[in-house]
């Protein structure tokens, strides 16, 4: 699969098979995370793993997320940004933790993607009750879930805007 054939493959999966993700194939999905670039290689950002290892941190973070389906996903990643620890333009002081995060989720993403998995960005979760569960070490924010794994379900027709509206 090329690079277009990869990112036309991906899409947000909102069902999953209750079928667990194989060691080697995580494993070579942090390893593309681990890769991602980030603004001066500050790479200000800290994964956590919840799955089939961790049960019960799997179950209390959907919690977190009051969809129904989210219950489906086998794994979930646990995305943190170290705002103290990213680079900061120096023009406007503007902080790149979230753009850096960004990039390495969707490397994530596209990883899973390659390896037959589906993810879904997932960035309306209840912040506290995910600190309730999750013991957060100082200086991370919790931006995002991504659930990963096999889909139940067929990604619909992608609509983009037109080249024009993008490429100025």
């Amino acid at each position: 699969m090329n690079f277009k054939e990869l990112c036309q493959a991906r899409y947000s999966c909102r069902h999953y098979q209750s079928r667990p993700i194989e060691a080697e194939k995580l494993a070579y999905i942090r390893e593309c995370v681990r890769l991602a670039p980030s603004a001066v290689n500050r790479q200000p950002w800290r994964f956590i793993l919840a799955d089939a290892d961790t049960p019960e941190l799997l179950t209390r973070v959907k919690e977190t997320y009051h969809r129904d389906w989210i219950n489906e996903a086998p794994a979930i990643v646990l995305c943190m940004k170290a705002e103290s620890e990213c680079w900061t333009r120096r023009y406007d002081n503007k902080p790149h933790a979230d753009i850096d995060l960004a990039i390495a989720i969707e490397h994530l993403c596209l990883a899973a993607t390659e390896q037959g998995l589906a993810t879904c960005w997932v960035c309306n979760f209840d912040i506290n009750q995910f600190r309730d569960i999750v013991t957060v070490p100082d200086g991370l924010e919790p931006v995002a879930l991504i659930p990963i794994g096999y889909a139940d379900d067929e990604a619909a027709p992608k609509v983009r805007k037109d080249m024009k509206e993008v490429w100025l």
